[in-house]
């Protein structure tokens, strides 16, 4: 039976950057992976000769002495990341179909003058939102980091409901729904979204947000190129079947080939429910316990609408546009020619080469409960009748959109579509959740989930950890591994590096 100091099952970005954190600090690490490429959301695949990415459109924190710099400059990838930074006047576009129109930009105080143009009676409503989230933000800066901590004082937010601070201090409601314009970005909710969650998004953002220039699978491809030279292994077509349990320890890991792996340690970047489900011998958690954690909501999932364009037919603009079907950004329900559209997120593919764009992606949130009739099907066996639903979805989101963009529609090449069951299949989250499971304000001890278990060497991580994203995620993986070779120790040398 081959061992390891570690065994990190699921090779996503939680996955992988724990592993490479763990291989940098000298452990020997091995990161299995059911797919036959890492990435999880990360992902890119090809259609003709196009790269298209499957759930991260775009990173903040990345300029020099901002968090995910900093987290990145650590592993090592940070110079060789093909990025191209949004436009900083106005990264993110929202517009609502009353005909308003606001734009987030970088810089604190640029972010501030843009919308106190439209309302400057708000202007110190505005501050005082801005200052809350700059406040939350800093919780994980690299100063923090430097002082020894992964986060400090992030927990005193999670309590606190984002929709309530907004409606709080600004007036407007117009303003408010301006202000939370990105909460599409984590499946942002009226009722449970916290303050903590919304100031970490969008203070990210709001301090230097990028686009991957050549999609997002270099990243995933430069985290396990990293755990490989620092001396770890990273296994595709592994998949994790059985957890076995001596006691309150894990004594191996079975893989679906009937392969037996052992470690000092196991961290499981899948879904929570998952790991626990996997759990042999268990005499440590109580059926209480798993119907718990079986009955946590997850987030919603994303209907992608791929669109390849004609040669030279559509100028690439590096912004972001979020297109409401109504005035309310925090909606999910909207009727729009028979399906549910509340809103749908445009984002353009940087292409180093020319001034024009190949690729638009068009994420649209979905529940599962919309290809309910098509649940128990796999990628490849579904009936022409989930095609059907497929085409009339994804004409009606360019519909929708093309209100905003009259010329995209004769622009459009190729058309090709994703719903959560594709999501769930490629990336084996329940429910074809795109964010994992849905963290509550009103009850944050249930849905905030430790990374440390009651299984002594088992660990969690991943994006139902804390928070998700790019940034939530790897803060989480820090926490993880901070469990195993020290907070202090590990902060600072990421806040060093």
């Amino acid at each position: 039976m081959k061992e390891y100091d570690v065994i990190v099952a699921g090779g996503g970005l939680g996955g992988l950057t724990a592993g490479v954190i763990l291989a940098k600090e000298g452990m020997n690490v091995c990161v299995i992976e059911q797919h036959s490429i890492v990435g999880g959301c990360l992902q890119s695949f090809r259609r003709g000769d196009h790269i298209l990415d499957t759930g991260m459109h775009y990173v903040g924190s990345l300029d020099k002495g901002q968090t995910m710099h900093q987290y990145f400059k650590y592993m090592g990838i940070v110079d060789r990341l093909n990025l191209q930074k949004l436009d900083e006047e106005g990264f993110d576009y929202f517009h609502f179909n009353d005909g308003s129109t606001f734009r987030h930009a970088m810089g604190y105080e640029r972010f501030i003058e843009t919308l106190a143009a439209e309302y400057p009676d708000e202007r110190e409503n505005i501050k005082n939102v801005c200052r809350l989230i700059n406040r939350v933000g800093r919780t994980i800066s690299p100063e923090v980091l430097r002082r020894g901590k992964i986060s400090d004082g992030g927990i005193d937010y999670i309590s606190i409901s984002a929709f309530e601070q907004i409606a709080r201090h600004i007036k407007s409601e117009r303003l408010q729904h301006a202000m939370a314009g990105n909460c599409k970005l984590y499946a942002g909710n009226k009722l449970t979204t916290s303050l903590y969650e919304y100031g970490m998004i969008t203070h990210s953002n709001i301090e230097g947000a990028y686009a991957f220039t050549d999609g997002s699978q270099q990243l995933a491809d430069l985290l396990a190129e990293q755990i490989k030279t620092h001396g770890g292994e990273v296994r595709l077509n592994a998949k994790l079947a059985k957890i076995h349990l001596n006691a309150n320890r894990v004594e191996s890991v079975e893989l679906a080939s009937g392969e037996m792996l052992r470690a000092k340690w196991v961290i499981s970047s899948l879904h929570p429910s998952q790991t626990f489900a996997l759990l042999e011998n268990n005499t440590t958690y109580k059926r209480a316990f798993f119907t718990r954690i079986n009955s946590l909501e997850n987030t919603y999932g994303l209907f992608t609408t791929y669109l390849t364009l004609k040669p030279n037919s559509v100028r690439y603009v590096n912004q972001n546009h979020y297109m409401f079907n109504g005035t309310d950004a925090w909606s999910t329900t909207a009727d729009y020619k028979g399906h549910n559209i509340s809103s749908t997120l445009l984002c353009m593919q940087p292409n180093a080469n020319s001034e024009y764009t190949n690729v638009v992606t068009l994420l649209t949130p979905m529940s599962l409960t919309q290809c309910q009739d098509w649940a128990n099907s796999h990628v490849g066996q579904r009936s022409n009748e989930y095609r059907e639903f497929k085409q009339s979805f994804s004409e009606a989101v360019i519909d929708f959109v093309s209100q905003y963009y009259p010329t995209l529609r004769g622009s459009i090449d190729k058309i090709y579509t994703a719903t959560p069951l594709t999501y769930r299949d490629y990336t084996s989250t329940p429910d074809g959740s795109a964010y994992g499971i849905r963290k509550d304000c009103r009850n944050p001890l249930v849905t905030m989930i430790p990374t440390r278990t009651r299984i002594a060497n088992l660990l969690l991580t991943g994006q139902s950890v804390n928070i998700h994203g790019c940034l939530g995620t790897t803060i989480t993986s820090a926490l993880t591994c901070a469990e195993i070779v020290g907070t202090e120790y590990l902060a600072k040398k990421i806040g060093n590096a």
